[in-house]
């Protein structure tokens, strides 16, 4: 069963926004995390934090959309979804740190 993808936008420290993701992000809710990650990242030339930490599985559609944003963005994950962060190559664009 498939735990529902949930995505809560707000501002950390600092006044720094992040986008928080929990659940599963996959082919059939990407689009929703892609709208999310393109409404909360800053106009103004600033960086959204991504925080996956919560997140349980993400496919090739969610890694996408994360690409599509990797100069804009720092990702926060764990442990699970860290290694596929650094393999697909994310890491190597953007900042990815363990939450």
């Amino acid at each position: 069963m498939t735990t529902a993808l949930t995505l809560t936008a707000g501002n950390g420290p600092g006044g720094v926004p992040v986008l928080t993701a929990a659940g599963e992000i996959d082919m059939s809710n990407a689009e929703s995390f892609a709208a999310a990650l393109s409404a909360a990242v800053p106009p103004e030339g600033g960086t959204l934090v991504v925080d996956l930490t919560g997140v349980e599985y993400l496919d090739s559609a969610g890694l996408a959309a994360l690409f599509r944003h990797a100069d804009r963005i720092e990702v926060v994950a764990g442990p699970l979804l860290t290694p596929l962060l650094s393999i697909s190559g994310l890491a190597d664009l953007t900042t990815v740190r363990a939450g």
